[in-house]
């Protein structure tokens, strides 16, 4: 089976204690700082040299050992001809041992400590470490300000400075990072509150520590491995059949509604179903008639689900929900109807508001606002979604940035790829398509929802390339399938966050 676990991804505090285990077991932290520093000084030059920068950095140090993990990296950084000076709002000798020790080895290779901050090349964000919580205020949080409307690049170190490592809060201000070099284990408040729109793109750095305690960490979540979905794309062989390469079978679509029903049947022919066929209800051919050619339509009544009950026995997976509104009579087609069909099956959109029990081994797709309406009012976070998942045996996609996966007797599963481009209206109905034409090549449950959410967002990320984040839009997504398909897929440290 494909290991669709990466990364774990931890709280603040958990990694500080496999850290401290580490170190009283015989580690040395002053080892771990300078393979930190090593890591981050390559990761600061690939940086500058892939944007073709000036080879100028300017440090920001604070009092605890990510200043030093900066000086480690200054020092490094001078040794290779780069100018490097360090702002340091505090004295050196207020600072952690660790920390103190660096500064005087970077002050000693030629590098300047200054208590005036003065910003030049790329910013290297080492003030605040993930321990840090609550409010940034006075002479930090104007720094902050400072940096942020300087319009030059940041780098960040663990985390952007602000940034509450569990929970992702902002409570006043925090770096906006282009990069977060994470050291041993991607954390928590990443992918939660305001986190995700300050790291920006994540990059792993291996500070030493030993892969006993890697493994022992205890993980809130995993970071979806994506070297490993290639795995999951569905084999060809050059005999199939379009039954054998997925028949999939949607109930989308009403009237006034036919683009969501449109776009979640093209996906799932573009995404690799050998046909589709599209119920809606009666009355609807003409606002169809722009349908793709390859799309088999077909109207159904209220009161007969025959067909819909038929074809599902040859089917290989059903999409349900995109455009379906909230008529009194769909709600009771569905609630009636969904329980019978006996096949893979994602449900989506107004499919969520109308069904109050769901098929086991389901997939659902809501966004924030529908899981809130499936939990009934209940907080959405991560207890409260994975308990969902449990309780009513199902995976749950939640869709957002990140997109997180749910799914019984796992821990979740985060997806941090995609572009703001794709907060438009479609995506969705995009998604369940691409989806449902996984599951009918056989790619089940939660490896087809990871392997639909991954090669979505990867091509919002491609559509965003070519058209700017500004003017895609949903069909835009299906256009780019092909030349990712075409492509090796990525690593997270590659990642847009």
């Amino acid at each position: 089976m494909t290991q669709l676990e990466g990364y774990k991804v931890v709280r603040a505090e958990e990694m500080a204690r496999v850290e401290r285990a580490s170190i009283e077991a015989g580690a040395s932290g002053e080892a771990y700082m300078l393979k930190a520093g090593e890591g981050i000084a390559s990761r600061v030059e690939q940086f500058i040299k892939q944007k073709d920068l000036e080879r100028r950095v300017t440090l920001l140090v604070g009092k605890g050992n990510n200043g030093g993990d900066a000086f480690v990296a200054g020092t490094l950084l001078l040794g290779k001809g780069f100018v490097v000076e360090a702002y340091q709002g505090v004295s050196l000798e207020e600072a952690s041992p660790l920390c103190q020790k660096q500064g005087k080895l970077f002050a000693e290779a030629g590098g300047v400590i200054s208590s005036e901050l003065e910003l030049k090349g790329v910013i290297l964000d080492g003030l605040l470490g993930t321990g840090f919580w609550g409010k940034v205020e006075g002479k930090l949080a104007e720094v902050i300000e400072k940096v942020n409307g300087a319009e030059l690049p940041v780098l960040a170190i663990d985390i952007p400075s602000g940034v509450d490592g569990n929970t992702g809060a902002v409570e006043s201000v925090a770096i906006q990072a282009k990069e977060t070099f994470f050291l041993g284990m991607p954390k928590l408040g990443f992918f939660m509150g305001e986190g995700y729109n300050y790291v920006g793109r994540l990059r792993g750095i291996d500070f030493g520590l030993e892969a006993e305690y890697l493994h022992e960490a205890r993980a809130a979540a995993h970071l979806v491995n994506e070297s490993a979905l290639h795995e999951l794309l569905p084999p060809l062989k050059r005999t199939r059949h379009k039954y054998e390469a997925g028949y999939v079978i949607a109930i989308a679509g009403s009237p006034g509604m036919p683009g969501a029903a449109m776009l979640a049947s093209l996906a799932a022919l573009k995404g690799g179903a050998g046909i589709v066929r599209l119920f809606h209800p009666e009355g609807m051919e003409e606002e169809l008639a722009p349908a793709a050619y390859e799309l088999i339509r077909a109207p159904y009544r209220w009161d007969d689900p025959s067909e819909i009950l038929e074809e599902a026995k040859r089917a290989k997976a059903c999409l349900v929900g995109p455009g379906v509104g909230r008529s009194e009579e769909m709600g009771t087609f569905l609630r009636e109807n969904v329980k019978r069909l006996y096949i893979p099956i994602v449900i989506d959109a107004d499919a969520l508001y109308h069904l109050k029990e769901f098929p086991k081994g389901a997939i659902l797709t809501p966004h924030k606002k529908e899981m809130a309406h499936l939990l009934g009012g209940e907080e959405v976070n991560r207890e409260s979604c994975q308990a969902f998942a449990e309780r009513e045996g199902v995976t749950v996609v939640l869709k957002g940035a990140p997109t997180w996966i749910f799914h019984p007797g796992t821990l979740p599963l985060i997806i941090p790829r995609g572009d703001p481009g794709m907060a438009t209206a479609g995506t969705g109905d995009v998604l369940t398509g691409m989806i449902a034409a996984f599951l009918a090549q056989g790619v089940l449950g939660r490896e087809g929802a990871a392997l639909g959410v991954y090669l979505h967002a990867l091509c919002g990320e491609e559509a965003a390339k070519k058209l700017t984040s500004y003017c895609v839009v949903a069909s835009d997504l299906m256009d780019t399938l092909p030349e990712i398909l075409q492509k090796p897929f990525g690593e997270v440290e590659d990642a847009d966050c």
